[in-house]
């Protein structure tokens, strides 16, 4: 009886470790909405216009948002994001087109507001 125990108590460790990885590795690979606009906050006063350059840890911040976004349906979510959000945060879309070159972050995608993001 205490064998049958063990195992299936090693058993379901092993299952809580293994759902434990796979949530983990899922949340890593990927970024929200919210998220992407929480840490573009520092990105607001140049995107819409306040300020002449970005600050540091916009950039920061800039860079992390597209290494978290690393798939294609990751790259796509967060267009379509940025779309909805960027008119009602004031963003003037020439300021988003030069934020990756002043950043020095290289984006795949372009920044303009008459993408498709499903393409």
């Amino acid at each position: 009886m205490e064998k049958k125990f063990m195992s299936l108590s090693w058993s379901l460790g092993v299952f809580v470790l293994i759902m434990i990885l796979i949530s983990k590795s899922k949340s890593v690979d990927a970024i929200s909405c919210q998220e992407a606009i929480v840490s573009l906050q520092p990105c607001q006063p140049f995107l819409t216009g306040a300020t002449t350059s970005p600050v540091i840890l916009c950039c920061e911040n800039l860079a992390k948002v597209n290494a978290a976004a690393s798939t294609t349906s990751a790259r796509r979510d967060l267009c379509k994001c940025f779309k909805q959000t960027a008119p009602a945060a004031g963003v003037k879309p020439d300021r988003a087109k030069q934020l990756p070159q002043l950043c020095a972050v290289n984006i795949p995608v372009p920044i303009d507001p008459s993408i498709d993001c499903d393409k």
